[in-house]
This record gives structure tokens, sequence and C-alpha cells, in this order.
């Protein structure tokens, strides 16, 4: 697994990684668009599958870097998220939301929407409109069917608290692109 894949280093912390990932576009079968927000997630913070070790459900995120760790929120929602961090840490960022740029037609259909801005702009959002299920599992970013262009140079990040979590609800890890409208909630 290379260490760098579209200007990522998938060896760093969640939390840079988490920066990183803002702008770059990903693709899933020739779908996707720019990642405009991310939250971070280490196993030694509260908030993280990866907190209480190892388990079926998190073996992923325990896995290679530059790999998917794909979960079920609430039972009803798929969850993207890149691993990070060397082989056996449990880190991972969340992919929340991105700018639909590439497959408008199948987002729409996939969503049942028409709203560019409501595509995907939530964790769940995005993967029913990827078609992300728990298939992609553990699969690597470096193939098929995903593609990740890295991002613009230049780009302005905001930060703040992460969303929907009960513990360590505190920690500013949630990243965006400044000024986006694809964002699943605003910052603050």
């Amino acid at each position: 697994m290379p260490a760098h894949l579209a200007g990522i280093d998938f060896y760093a912390s969640s939390e840079v990684v988490a920066r990183q990932l803002i702008g770059v576009v990903v693709l899933v079968d020739g779908v996707g668009g720019r990642i405009v927000e991310t939250e971070a997630y280490d196993r030694e913070d509260p908030a993280s599958h990866a907190f209480s070790g190892p388990t079926e459900r998190n073996a992923a995120m325990f896995g290679p870097p530059a790999h998917c760790y794909v979960y079920r929120s609430y039972g009803i929602h798929w969850c993207l998220n890149f691993v990070c961090r060397e082989e056996g840490h449990g880190a991972g960022v969340l992919i929340r939301a991105i700018e639909p740029l590439a497959g408008l037609d199948l987002m729409r259909q996939r969503r049942d929407a028409e709203d560019i801005a409501a595509l995907c702009s939530g964790p769940g959002k995005l993967c029913q409109a990827l078609e992300v299920t728990r298939a992609f599992n553990g699969r690597s970013l470096a193939q098929p069917p995903f593609q990740l262009e890295a991002a613009p140079a230049g780009i302005e990040i905001v930060s703040g608290p992460r969303i929907g979590i009960s513990k360590a609800m505190d920690v500013p890890w949630r990243f965006g692109l400044a000024g986006s409208r694809f964002v699943s909630r605003p910052f603050r």
C-alpha cells in the first residue's frame, strides 16, 4: 500500500488525514464529488468505534491504511470511513459530505432527490448516492471502484465539534471546506 494517495499521507493521524481529505475528489465507479466535510476518530478517542479494541464489526478500522471501514449507523444508514495510521492502530476518518460533481443523474435516482445540495450532505446520504454498502468494508482506496484525485492548493478549511456523538463532543475534529453549501450542517 502506498504511503500517499491523492496527496494524502494515510499513515498520519486521523486528525491530519481528516484535514488533508478536504477538497479531495472521491469517485466510486465514476460517481462522486469533492469531499467537503470529514470527522476524525482514533482508538484513544472515547467516541471512536476503535476505543474498546478490535471486534468483528470494526476489524477493518484496525486494518491497513487507505482502506474502507463501512458500518451501519442506527441500523439504518451506511457510513464510509477511510482508515489511517499503521495497521493495528485503529483510526479512521468519517466522510460526512461531498459536493456532487460526477454521476448526478445516478445520484438523484439512488436518493430520489432533485436538489443537488441534498444529494450527499450527510454520511448516510452520500453512501446511498454512491451505492456504498457493507460490501465495501475493507476495500482498498487505491483500486477500483475507487478513484481519488488530489485537492487543489489553497483551500480554506474550518473546524468544529463532531456531530451526533455522546462522548468527547467538544473535540474539534470535524473539518469542512469553508463556505461550502454542501456540508451536513453549518460550521459555527
